[in-house]
């Protein structure tokens, strides 16, 4: 490797201090710390629980949420994402570029300082003969965060200016990029290794990482790595150093075997009875659920930002819904806006920041009759719930005009929310639904009914062709939206502030495509690639519950699911698969740049204008060169650099 001995700004060591009480993680805030603070099991835990901490400055943070998803084959920018910072990153052809100024991934930069705490864990908890499990966590963290880092820039520097993986107690201006073959063999792969064998089975207190959360992530660092390694499309990566693609088939083994270990033996995890039941706010932290960053609406300690507070979209706050969400509030019908801001999943703050693209709803969740998936992602029918807001106030209206002057009536007034499945909806009549399938018989019309929306014969709600949809209107994702339980009868508390939900990072159900995406590289073992994804689309296939119209629904599609698996599994299909599951959580990018398959998933797409009216589709190109692969390092950083302007670009990422 060059090494570039370059002046490096490295902010503030600790933001937050905590320790551990009971069966959560107690948070107590510190200002400063001395590295033998951490010789101690108080200091050892509290060390332990600023890593937890950070969790929540990414998972929830809107801004990073974007960076992960738009352009990619699952999202676009949307009507008021119009800065740079969302416009570049869909990399559309005229659009703006990229720059080390506008793109968000350089939040994952700011992770050094979280880095330096593991690597203060580490060493004097190993001195004061700690206990190997409590080590083990800080082995996760340091491997977790650096993975991140690597997926994002390349090679990072391992030395934060004490020595390799060492300690740092004073600010250092001096540093070293490593390359990618470093930071994953001499600190991610054997971090991890030694996570797997001392965290234990079960948490220590309830969202710990386990054994099986270290095999989560080891399994996909060796995923990542092998491909690294394979490099089928001949991706640059910088530093520069050499590759051997003849070692990729055994790292594409041992992620194989870690995933499957994972598999033959959950500890606690196990996968839910239905998709619906993995992401339903009201069965929150489920035994499918490996990792997570927590928030709740019993303490704003614990939530980590008032719950009530005015939301200003920025992290701790889990803010990441609103960012996907559409301005349904401004749907106006009868002279009423009938579908009004709630705290709800589903619905939420809308941002209107991204937006799906249309061969999301086309092609990625083509069956939306045996797939579950769908329907349990997205809310594609917006209800009237105008009564939570004036149902005892004068001038309260019981009924509204609808589409073919049919009459449109909101949810029931009362102790409505406890008996749909604790959602608090209340549900009114549909008032704008987006069609399955698209219908030529759809006439938009011309006023301001539904905002541009279109009429079929008999029906009182305005729908939308999913042909059709806009950068200003389109389904918005009900599986990470909001939810409050205390919001009694009415729009409640806080509709203005983040979730108060957790934030699910990793799902044991991902072990079953690391598996199949392993196992089509060439890995072999007891389970083939199409009997794990088809555990996947089983389960997939079965229905409780018909979300978007709030009533139950027992339906088994199991074997029309299996039936319609390809016998021969590729990539492509695997990428499909996974969209379809997580589509939404904030891994799209990462899954696209590690198969390098982005350009040819995500290369073109369709969508409408950037008004509600404007429902005619473009077909748009995008242009994602080899160099999109690595982020560039934030100019913030580059500035605070005491060096030459050429050690400075030697520093940066090749054309940035």
């Amino acid at each position: 490797m060059k090494k570039n001995y370059i002046i490096i700004a490295l902010t503030g060591l600790f933001a937050l201090s905590m320790t551990s009480c009971g069966d959560i993680l107690d948070e107590q805030a510190r200002s400063s710390y001395d590295p033998t603070f951490f010789s101690s099991k108080q200091g050892v835990e509290g060390g332990l629980t600023s890593l937890y901490n950070q969790l929540r400055n990414l998972y929830g943070n809107g801004y990073v949420y974007s960076a992960l998803e738009t352009g990619t084959d699952e999202f676009t920018y949307a009507q008021s994402g119009n800065g740079e910072n969302f416009t570049s990153c869909d990399l559309a052809k005229g659009a703006p570029l990229i720059t080390s100024t506008n793109c968000d991934a350089g939040n994952f930069w700011n992770l050094f300082p979280t880095i330096n705490t593991a690597n203060g864990v580490i060493e004097n908890a190993e001195a004061g003969n700690m206990s190997p499990s409590l080590i083990a966590e800080a082995y996760f963290f340091r491997a977790f965060y650096y993975f991140h880092l690597v997926r994002n820039f390349g090679g990072v520097p391992l030395d934060l200016g004490s020595g390799k993986l060492k300690f740092n107690s004073t600010p250092s201006r001096t540093s070293v990029r490593n390359t990618v073959a470093e930071v994953y063999t001499e600190c991610i792969f054997p971090d991890l290794e030694k996570a797997v064998s001392n965290l234990p089975e079960t948490p220590r207190v309830t969202g710990a990482v386990t054994k099986n959360v270290a095999r989560m992530y080891l399994a996909k660092a060796y995923l990542t790595y092998a491909w690294w390694l394979k490099n089928p499309n001949n991706i640059p990566t910088y530093p520069e150093c050499e590759r051997n693609a003849s070692e990729a088939p055994a790292y594409f083994q041992k992620a194989y075997n870690t995933a499957i270990t994972a598999i033959n033996n959950p500890g606690p995890y196990a996968l839910q009875e239905t998709f619906y039941d993995v992401n339903v706010a009201t069965n929150d932290r489920n035994p499918e659920w490996l990792l997570w960053a927590d928030h709740t609406d019993q303490s704003d300690q614990y939530n980590g930002v008032g719950k009530n507070a005015w939301g200003n979209g920025a992290s701790p706050e889990n803010f990441a819904s609103w960012f996907p969400c559409c301005n349904y509030t401004l749907i106006s019908v009868d002279g009423l806006n009938p579908v009004q801001r709630d705290l709800v999943p589903g619905l939420g703050r809308p941002w209107t920041r991204i937006a799906p693209i249309i061969e999301v709803f086309t092609q990625t969740f083509a069956d939306k009759v045996n797939d579950s998936r769908y329907d349990g992602t997205f809310t594609y029918c917006f209800r009237a719930n105008w009564q939570k807001a004036s149902a005892t106030s004068t001038g309260f209206r019981a009924s509204i005009k609808g589409a073919n002057g049919l009459p449109i009536n909101p949810g029931p007034w009362g102790d409505y929310a406890a008996d749909i499945e604790g959602h608090n909806y209340g549900l009114g009549d549909p008032v704008l639904t987006f069609l399955d399938n698209s219908d030529e018989n759809v006439k938009y019309t011309d006023d301001d009914a539904a905002v541009g929306a279109g009429i079929l014969p008999n029906r009182a709600d305005y729908v939308i062709n999913p042909t059709d949809i806009t950068r200003q209107l389109y389904p918005v994702i009900w599986k990470i939206g909001p939810y409050r339980t205390d919001n009694g009868t009415g729009f409640g508390a806080g509709v203005n502030s983040g979730s108060t939900r957790p934030y699910v990072i990793a799902k044991f159900s991902e072990f079953y495509f690391i598996a199949a995406e392993a196992n089509v590289m060439g890995a072999t073992g007891e389970k083939s690639a199409y009997e794990l994804i088809n555990v996947i689309r089983a389960r997939a296939g079965k229905w409780r519950w018909d979300n978007n119209n709030g009533k139950l629904k027992v339906e088994d599609h199991s074997k029309d699911m299996t039936d319609a698996t390809p016998h021969t599994i590729t990539i492509e299909y695997i990428m499909q698969e996974r969209s379809r599951e997580y589509f939404g959580e904030g891994h799209r990018w990462y899954e696209l740049t590690r198969t390098q398959t982005w350009e040819k998933l995500a290369g073109v797409y369709h969508m409408g204008g950037m008004t509600f009216k404007e429902h005619t589709n473009a077909k748009i190109e995008r242009a994602i060169e080899p160099k999109h692969y690595l982020r560039p390092i934030p100019q913030g950083q580059l500035d605070a650099l005491e060096m030459s302007k050429e050690e400075k670009a030697a520093y940066q990422n090749p054309k940035y």
